[in-house]
């Protein structure tokens, strides 16, 4: 797997979209730091850029350098769920502007999906997560259901052996507040 890593990873820091799968369903992905490599994704989407995308993180440690503060609650909710589960924290920070929601926040989750996580510990950066569709179209649980347009678009496209693991659905969603607000987006 550390080949196959390592390959990806050259092609994400040289501003390349990936197609991968992740512990929910199949992304695109890039260096969430890079604002040429979200524009990217947001065109092979076809999707409007007023939409902020999910990042995934692999560890509270990288979250904690991309918030300017994490609610309490966040790391209680990450220690104890155990389905896939997406946090809107507020304070985004050192990320692509094209990430960040208009109300400075961005969606963040940590995969726990071997191929995913060590894939961002190789890349030491949040890596864009957004379903590998078309803007409006459903999310594809498996690699067969992927659009053939979506894959030609791609720079690199991991192996599918590596979806093993994955729910096949999209993760819950909770927006969090820095003053114990929480907001159920998507149970």
């Amino acid at each position: 797997m550390k080949e196959i890593i390592d390959e990806a990873v050259r092609v994400l820091k040289a501003g390349g979209v990936i197609l991968y799968p992740t512990d929910t369903v199949w992304g695109l992905g890039c260096d969430a730091t890079n604002p040429e490599a979200v524009a990217k994704v947001f065109a092979i989407k076809k999707r409007s850029e007023a939409k902020s995308l999910v990042v995934l993180a692999c560890d509270l440690d990288m979250v904690a350098l991309h918030i300017r503060e994490i609610p309490s609650i966040a790391i209680d909710l990450v220690e104890v769920n155990d389905a896939p589960m997406t946090i809107v924290y507020p304070g985004a920070q050192g990320l692509a502007p094209e990430v960040v929601a208009e109300d400075g926040s961005v969606g963040i989750r940590i995969p726990h999906h071997e191929f995913c996580e060590a894939l961002i510990r190789r890349l030491r950066r949040p890596l864009v997560s957004t379903s590998a569709n078309i803007s409006g179209e459903p999310s594809p649980a498996s690699f067969r259901e992927i659009a053939p347009e979506i894959i030609e678009a791609v720079d690199w496209t991991a192996p599918r052996r590596f979806e093993a693991g994955a729910t096949g659905r999209p993760s819950q969603i909770i927006k969090l507040g820095l003053r114990g607000e929480v907001e159920i987006i998507r149970p």
